[in-house]
């Protein structure tokens, strides 16, 4: 599984600590007397997958290391709603500081997870591979690639910098799609890939003359894409296939079916739901030393 980096995620939650508390906590200063200590209780109020608690432990150490993060789930687990994910005990002060962020992180990483094992079970029995985009939460993206991993999906390209994508715009800019791919093998190292999106049988044949790697069918019919699968395979079976364009869980399947290796589906982390996660404080314990 793809493994976080402590210190970039320990960057990130300072900044976006900042953001959130700014010059202080009003509420939580004025109403919660500093030697106040308590328990955390975080639970979830539906069904779903979790994922995220190494990253909400993250943000109670940065917040205060002297709290005490305890997961009660595995990480990436199915659970039902009521079921308690973790407690945090220490100051009352300090687990109110962290409850927003680690929730907000906790909740969508849990989300994508969620809608990623739902387009994973939909693929049952087939062997399509699923994979995500680059269409994530800006600042947020290797988190969100990690829960669709933790969802049994796979990563895509992480960014512009690691493999070479050719879409229309490219193409247009090139003068082609023969221009484009030309282009890019002349320029890039032997060991990186070269993608080209095609959304028509023309595009695919002159794609084919120029020598891709992978072939991404975007926006084609069932039927457009059974044909184009049918050219490739026996033309050029070495040739990687993606369709992307528009996948649903009502159509993934249908699309796996053409024969296709892999699928690749925005929806898995631009438009996903969070999963509803609350913290609750459990009884107050009295001031330390008490």
């Amino acid at each position: 599984m793809l493994e976080l980096n402590r210190e970039r995620l320990r960057r990130s939650i300072e900044l976006w600590l900042e953001e959130d508390i700014g010059t202080g906590d009003v509420t939580t200063l004025t109403t919660i007397p500093a030697s106040a200590m308590a328990k955390g209780i975080i639970h979830v109020k539906e069904d779903g997958l979790v994922a995220g608690l190494p990253v909400a432990e993250a943000v109670f150490e940065v917040v205060d290391p002297q709290l005490r993060f305890t997961a009660k789930v595995q990480e990436g687990e199915a659970v039902t709603k009521g079921t308690v994910l973790a407690e945090v005990e220490g100051s009352a002060r300090s687990i109110m500081l962290g409850e927003r962020l680690a929730l907000n992180l906790l909740q969508r990483m849990s989300g994508i997870a969620t809608r990623t094992r739902q387009y994973v079970e939909a693929l049952g029995g087939l062997p399509t591979r699923l994979v995500d985009t680059r269409k994530t939460t800006p600042g947020h993206r290797i988190l969100e690639k990690y829960a669709v991993r933790v969802g049994g999906g796979h990563n895509h390209r992480f960014g512009l910098y690691d493999a070479v994508m050719i879409k229309d715009n490219h193409i247009k800019g090139a003068g082609g799609i023969t221009q484009a791919i030309r282009a890019a093998r002349a320029s890039i190292p032997h060991t990186m890939k070269i993608e080209i999106e095609v959304e028509s049988m023309a595009q695919l044949k002159e794609a084919l003359a120029a020598g891709p790697d992978i072939v991404m069918l975007d926006n084609m019919t069932t039927s457009l894409m059974k044909e184009a699968v049918a050219v490739l395979r026996q033309e050029a079976p070495h040739i990687v296939i993606e369709a992307s364009g528009s996948v649903t869980l009502e159509t993934i399947r249908c699309i796996a079916e053409t024969g296709v290796d892999v699928i690749s589906v925005g929806r898995l982390t631009y438009s996903v739901a969070a999963l509803d996660i609350s913290l609750d404080l459990n009884e107050r314990k009295g001031a330390a030393g008490s």
